[in-house]
């Protein structure tokens, strides 16, 4: 099991440092020059390699690891299978999408990705129920299995607007946030909950505060969809069921902070000391996000929101990165599950650094665009703090393999 879990993770660790280096040649391309990369191609096998490659990849590692230590390393052999896969799907995004952007090769990779999720979700839901154990965690887990499902009718409904050339912009935004929304609010978030509650659950206590959390979080995630597309006028009974999933995020979030600080005394014992450092910034990050979103409800600051670039790539990157990638840096640490060496944890430092600076400055300039102020030099800053987070990861890389020729 040691061996599958720290080869996958280098694996996932150089797919972090190719959504980063994609990350990079965007910043350049915007504060200087370079006609032959066509931005938009670019942009998109960012994005995708970025959710595919990275986050999804990553979790399903963690998550069958969960399996292994419950069921045996028979699960390996299982879903070695779906790894290949989705890693295939996820490379074959990464190119297709750079040299021809949305058309045949990179529609069928994205396509063979949600097949490749959905018999996951199909394996994984039936191992989950082969456990004796019936915990909150697994509601958790379940729970984000569904919602990534759902998410592909937004992929879905894109792929039909292109085939029949159907270019209503409304049409075209609602899939897209469909599929971001249930992507990251749904089968990412709830995917890391449930691993972060299963370790809560081992010191037996607070069962009911994360099973009533668990409760008020997937009620809220599907009306919570309505908060990406504000810019659609409601009738006020709708904006009374999105601000009733606002607040049951907000006390399902407040009940979990109640229960990890009860459960300090655990955390300490079981967490590693870095780990816990970068799983509090994660929760940090989470609780501002769940802030933004509820004073988005305000029609105005929904509109002004929605009409800024920065703003959206700043609450993104908030999202992708200060939430979902710190805490699998922080999970996979704090659990030791792979060396943290001083190397290891100065590039992932560093990495934070990067993401820090990245959100001030689409702040900045987001703050800036309102006024319609031009920052001086915020190009040049922006790809200073790409090049922060790709050195960041560059570090963990060397690290992981250093650590993998040595062992």
């Amino acid at each position: 099991m040691k061996k599958f879990l720290s080869g996958w993770l280098t694996v996932s660790f150089l797919n972090l440092l190719l959504v980063a280096a994609l990350g990079l040649i965007l910043r350049y391309k915007i504060a200087f020059y370079l006609p032959w990369i066509e931005q938009k191609y670019l942009l998109h096998s960012h994005s995708h390699f970025a959710f595919s490659g990275w986050i999804t990849q990553t979790l399903m590692v963690l998550l069958i690891h969960y399996l292994i230590k419950k069921n045996g390393e028979g699960a390996i052999k299982k879903y070695r299978w779906l790894l290949y896969a989705n890693l295939i799907t996820a490379y074959g995004m990464l190119f297709s999408f750079i040299i021809q952007g949305y058309a045949f090769f990179s529609i069928s990779f994205s396509t063979l990705s949600i097949f490749v999720s959905f018999f996951f979700a199909i394996y994984y839901w039936k191992d989950l129920n082969r456990i004796n154990e019936k915990r909150v965690s697994h509601l958790w887990l379940k729970a984000s299995l569904l919602f990534c499902i759902i998410s592909s009718l937004g992929a879905f409904a894109l792929a039909y607007m292109m085939g029949n050339k159907i270019t209503d912009q409304n049409w075209y935004l609602l899939s897209v946030y469909f599929y971001l929304h249930f992507q990251y609010n749904g089968w990412f978030l709830f995917a890391g909950m449930g691993l972060l509650v299963n370790k809560l659950e081992q010191s037996n206590q607070f069962d009911k505060s994360l099973y009533y959390s668990f409760i008020l979080f997937s009620s809220a995630c599907i009306p919570a969809y309505l908060l990406s597309i504000l810019w659609i006028p409601f009738p006020m009974i709708i904006y009374g069921v999105i601000m009733t999933a606002v607040i049951a995020q907000l006390v399902g979030w407040t009940l979990m902070i109640k229960v990890i600080i009860k459960s300090k005394p655990f955390i300490s014992e079981q967490f590693s000391k870095h780990g816990r450092l970068l799983l509090l910034l994660s929760a940090i990050a989470f609780t501002i996000k769940l802030l933004l979103q509820s004073g988005s409800i305000h029609p105005e600051l929904s509109q002004l929101s929605y009409g800024f670039r920065p703003i959206i790539i700043g609450y993104l990157h908030l999202v992708l990165l200060a939430v979902t990638s710190i805490f699998i840096l922080g999970y996979i640490i704090a659990l030791k599950l792979i060396p943290a060496s001083k190397l290891l944890l100065a590039g992932a430092f560093i990495f934070i650094g990067g993401i820090i600076l990245n959100e001030l400055l689409l702040m900045i300039q987001g703050m800036a665009a309102l006024s319609y102020t031009a920052i001086p030099f915020i190009n040049e800053s922006l790809l200073f703090a790409a090049f922060t987070l790709f050195s960041g990861i560059a570090l963990m890389v060397y690290s992981r393999l250093k650590s993998d020729q040595g062992n």
